[in-house]
């Protein structure tokens, strides 16, 4: 259960403020229904599920409303129980502020289920059954790429997993979501990864990375292995790593290089070195889809800045609109330089705040004016080289510029421009 493993640093890295502390003195809460629901149809990686319900249908907390459309797509539920009142194209959020295809419910503040099929035994289910179950129930993972989770789940043949990562790095600022779900919901991650090292033929290595800045979900985890222990032999194997704290610790290919040392090819998924790293609320998901037979309609989402009164995590549904979130916190839009889905590393700025919560909003960052000014002017690169020091990738940020710049994309090609993580520490 303790650290009895090697850590390895990876390459470059840099060390912003954190500011967690602030969005971690209250407990876990939750928010009123709003209004309206509006669930997009692409809240994951991949095509935009089909809807399956029309306008005046009335729907139930769980129940399908857009199924996938093919392997990299990912069903969509209803978040509470309700009256579909209208299918249109909706603010979503992204960086472009573009539209799409949204499913409108208006809740009837009931929170019917559906009927959810539970099982209290996943050992006694065949791997695919569990991975169909977790496949119907749309998780994707929660640690902001929405890769539908039954894929990453299903390695070929030819991959031989011999190391499982639960990712609790949560290395950006701000962001808290991650940490406080480890310190609430300890029990069930360790139950997820049991689930999920079930499914991947039960792989040598189980770990549960945490960056060294985390304390209380450490001792979270801890406990409940030991309590785990006592009924499931195999939860002995399972180590909790923590690391130094470190930006961008969280990426996949870099806890997976701290954790095992093992670099991940260009061009290659994790699973081609025997690893499957996985999101730690995206195994509470997925461990929830099986056991209780709940369809992923929540999740806990960190809200935080100086432009709101009150800065906490909430459990918030799939589909609330960012502004209804805001006011529930006091948010001073006077005091705004502007609202932030993620964290100010790799998070962008909403151009419209009635965009809903999705299955990848770890965080709504509202910053006070002095928080986060407006970035200043960009200055001439003096090529001094810090850009490519601190990339975690080892790319030539600079060189990387200059191609752009001259749109040369058969050298921002051979420059390894698809290996960029989009970390922003070359522009940090």
């Amino acid at each position: 259960m303790t650290n009895l493993i090697r850590v390895w640093d990876i390459p470059g890295g840099i060390h912003p403020p954190e500011n967690k502390n602030q969005s971690l003195q209250l407990p876990l809460g939750d928010i009123p229904l709003p209004p309206v629901l509006v669930i997009p149809l692409n809240q994951h990686m991949g095509t935009p599920a089909q809807p399956v319900v029309q306008i005046g249908d009335k729907v139930l907390t769980g129940q399908l409303i857009g199924a996938a459309d093919g392997t990299f797509s990912a069903n969509t539920h209803a978040s509470t129980s309700g009256t579909v009142i209208s299918i249109e194209d909706c603010a979503i959020p992204h960086p472009s502020g573009i539209t799409a295809q949204s499913i409108v419910i208006q809740p009837d503040g009931l929170r019917t289920w559906i009927e959810k099929e539970e099982c209290a035994d996943f050992h006694a289910l065949d791997r695919l059954e569990l991975l169909d179950k977790i496949r119907a129930a749309g998780v994707a993972g929660l640690g902001g790429a929405g890769f539908p989770t039954a894929v990453k789940l299903a390695p070929k043949s030819t991959q031989i997993i011999d190391t499982l990562i639960l990712n609790g790095a949560e290395c950006e600022p701000y962001i808290t979501a991650d940490d406080m779900l480890m310190q609430v919901r300890a029990n069930e991650l360790i139950a997820g990864t049991l689930l999920l090292s079930h499914i991947l033929h039960h792989p040598e290595k189980l770990l549960i990375g945490v960056e060294d800045n985390k304390p209380k979900a450490i001792a979270a985890l801890k406990m409940a292995i030991a309590a785990a222990g006592v009924t499931d032999p195999e939860a002995k194997k399972i180590q909790v790593v923590s690391f130094p704290t470190k930006y961008p610790s969280g990426g996949a290919k870099q806890i997976i290089q701290i954790l095992t040392g093992r670099e991940t090819p260009s061009g290659h998924h994790s699973a081609d070195i025997g690893v499957i790293c996985v999101n730690v609320a995206t195994a509470v998901a997925a461990w929830r889809a099986v056991r209780y037979g709940e369809p992923m309609v929540s999740r806990v989402t960190t809200i935080v800045g100086e432009a709101l009164q009150t800065q906490r995590n909430i459990n918030v549904l799939f589909g609330t609109p960012i502004s209804y979130v805001l006011n529930q916190h006091g948010f001073d839009a006077n005091r705004a330089s502007r609202v932030v889905m993620g964290g100010p590393m790799m998070g962008f700025t909403l151009l419209d705040l009635d965009a809903p919560v999705i299955k990848t909003t770890n965080c709504i960052l509202a910053p006070g004016k002095q928080e986060l000014p407006p970035p200043s002017p960009a200055q001439a690169c003096i090529r001094c080289g810090m850009c490519a020091d601190v990339c975690p990738a080892s790319l030539l940020p600079q060189q990387l510029f200059w191609y752009a710049q001259a749109e040369d994309f058969d050298r921002l090609e051979t420059h390894n421009l698809f290996d960029c993580i989009e970390c922003g520490a070359c522009s940090y």
